[in-house]
């Protein structure tokens, strides 16, 4: 009885801390405000799940007034990753970071199990849990290697990182949660503690769609580029072009928090399609993506850990070297789109994260709605 009654308990608790995030729903994303990089659409959603298979799961522990963290889960597709892995890529802009299996990632170019973000003090014990998550699916019995991949961003400002808060229970149920459909954005998750800008930061994803010619001509195929990204950095905050940083700065208070200046952090981001790319070009649709970053005004510091990891739905291994590839000469197009569709995330984890105080006092507010709305407004007309 009391087995039992323990379990019941501990499920309520699990159900409630996935829970206990500010409310993001009133705030914008980047649309609404009239911000549309490039010149693609993007798919229904606007985010990562818009290519076909890949679903998103969050875990937001927020508890007492110093643990402020989560897990975030994307996963390729919903079947055993293991026994149908699929064709990835990964770029390193600056290492300064934690990326659990990225050696291997890197050497054989497959993605063989979820991709989990969190906190920098819990990479290892995700990875951990996502290890024993895979060896226990029907088919992987005899399984003796894994290589589970986890990365992170640094979120001790507003959290208790030393607390090492994060439980395999939290690993388990982000990843049992996710889902295809729209993705919660901001403080939620792998970025329910991150700061970007000085502004609170935190998870964003958005997508386009890139129309190519048949061989005929006649008509159009499609293919899906979709990024999500766990943004945790600084530098001189830019919109659509717009210098927001000389306008629009937050509160003092929040700046002082900031560990090694301003400049100082990381961004986590990932990158889904359904265009038929090998490793090789997967590595260079990566590379791109970084481009973003610096259109929305940061440089790169020294003590950021920024990472790009990039995967192909449509290439499950071992039969991927059976499967057609696009040619080199159609990824101008997917470049460029990646680069949009990174600019618009983080714009996105921004507008959609709300304000977060947390360990020993220190806070990071939300940018605020109301003026950068107006500071928009006026700087796009007069261009």
């Amino acid at each position: 009885m009391f087995t039992r009654l323990f379990f019941f308990l501990a499920l309520a608790a699990l159900s409630s801390y996935a829970q206990t995030a500010p409310p993001s729903e009133t705030r914008p994303r980047a649309r609404e405000l009239g911000v549309r990089p490039g010149r693609f659409d993007p798919g229904p959603l606007n985010s990562i799940t818009d290519v076909s298979g890949v679903r998103v799961g969050h875990t937001t522990l927020m508890a007492g007034d110093s643990v402020r963290t989560g897990v975030t889960a994307i996963l390729p597709h919903s079947g055993n990753l293991y026994r149908e892995k699929v064709a990835a890529g990964l770029h390193i802009f600056n290492a300064y970071g934690k990326l659990v299996g990225s050696t291997q990632l890197e050497e054989l170019g497959q993605l063989e199990t979820p991709i989990l973000l969190t906190n920098t003090l819990s990479v290892w014990d995700a990875a951990a849990t996502l290890s024993s998550w895979m060896l226990a699916l029907p088919g992987n019995e005899e399984v003796r290697s894994i290589n589970p991949v986890v990365g992170e961003t640094n979120d001790g400002t507003l959290n208790d990182i030393r607390g090492r808060h994060i439980t395999a229970d939290h690993v388990r149920h982000a990843l049992h949660s996710a889902a295809a459909g729209p993705v919660e954005e901001g403080s939620v998750g792998a970025g329910t503690g991150t700061i970007a800008f000085g502004w609170k930061g935190g998870i964003g994803s958005s997508s386009r769609r890139v129309p190519f010619p048949t061989a005929s001509g006649e008509h159009s195929r499609e293919f899906v580029v979709g990024v999500l990204v766990q943004t945790n950095f600084g530098g001189n905050l830019t919109i659509a072009g717009v210098p927001v940083f000389q306008h629009l700065q937050p509160p003092r208070a929040s700046q002082a928090t900031l560990p090694r200046g301003d400049a100082a952090g990381s961004c986590m981001i990932i990158v889904a399609t359904d265009a038929p790319l090998d490793s090789r070009q997967l590595r260079r649709l990566a590379a791109r993506a970084i481009h973003a970053m610096a259109r929305v005004g940061s440089s790169g510091s020294h003590g950021s850990g920024d990472y790009v990891i990039a995967f192909s739905t449509a290439n499950r291994l071992p039969a991927a070297s059976a499967l057609p590839l696009l040619s080199d000469g159609f990824l101008s197009p997917l470049f460029e789109a990646v680069i949009d569709a990174t600019e618009e995330a983080i714009y996105n984890s921004l507008l959609r994260a709300t304000s977060v105080r947390g360990h020993s006092g220190r806070s990071a507010d939300a940018i605020p709605i109301a003026p950068l709305r107006e500071l928009l407004r006026q700087s796009l007309r007069e261009k």
